[in-house]
């Protein structure tokens, strides 16, 4: 007989980690086969090492379960959520579009925020990735969500980050528009992100000059 897991998180009643996996496969594949939206968030707290140290691992359950609870509270109706680590949180929005499921997700940090229940101001940050916008595989959103979970933390915290689009080159004035149109095209073409094409276009000139460096030098 197989090994029965609990569906729910006993401190939160949120799902588990394995449950949602399991959910996140499921409507994958789902809007994929109907060509439809499907939008990942995940959630952290910030700091919630320093609120164990200062008040006490029974005030970092405290803000665990008041997370998850204005999660529940706010996130609107036909979402998934987990508990998919210790403060780390995950929403699933089924159909629904890259910007529609952000304002859901700044709805939800800004309740978080203006929260008084605690002694410890609670503040969370999150990263959001949306199929098929920001990758066509499950791992890719994944991922993609995680990064922009990375850069929430690296920029300030409290706040809520879209993940990147690798394969389009930064438009700044380094290019001209006529050199942006034709990496647009090669880069379609072969079917090779244009960042990637520019950082191998980068190598080739840091590889030139270092031989001519070298060869000056040396008196070749």
């Amino acid at each position: 007989m197989a090994q029965q897991y609990p569906e729910t998180d006993a401190m939160t009643g949120l799902l588990t980690g394995r449950a949602f996996d399991e959910r996140y496969v499921k409507l994958f594949e789902k809007a994929r086969a109907e060509g439809e939206p499907l939008s990942l968030a995940i959630f952290d707290i910030d700091e919630l090492m320093g609120i164990n140290d200062k008040y006490g691992h029974g005030a970092g359950d405290v803000a665990i379960k008041m997370v998850a609870d204005k999660i529940m509270e706010h996130a609107g109706e036909g979402v998934f959520v987990g508990r998919i680590g210790g403060d780390e949180f995950a929403i699933l929005f089924p159909d629904t579009e890259r910007e529609q499921a952000f304002l859901t997700l700044e709805r939800v940090r800004a309740e978080i925020e203006k929260n008084q229940e605690l002694e410890v101001r609670v503040t969370v940050r999150g990263g959001l990735a949306t199929y098929p916008v920001d990758g066509r595989s499950e791992r890719e959103i994944m991922r993609k969500a995680y990064q922009a979970l990375y850069t929430s933390s690296k920029t300030g915290r409290n706040r809520i980050c879209l993940a990147r689009d690798e394969r389009k080159a930064t438009k700044t004035t380094h290019y001209t528009p006529t050199q942006l149109e034709r990496l647009a095209k090669l880069s379609e073409d072969i079917d090779v992100g244009e960042a990637e094409l520019l950082r191998e276009a980068l190598d080739d000139l840091l590889s030139k000059y270092d031989v001519e460096l070298r060869r000056r030098y040396k008196g070749e």
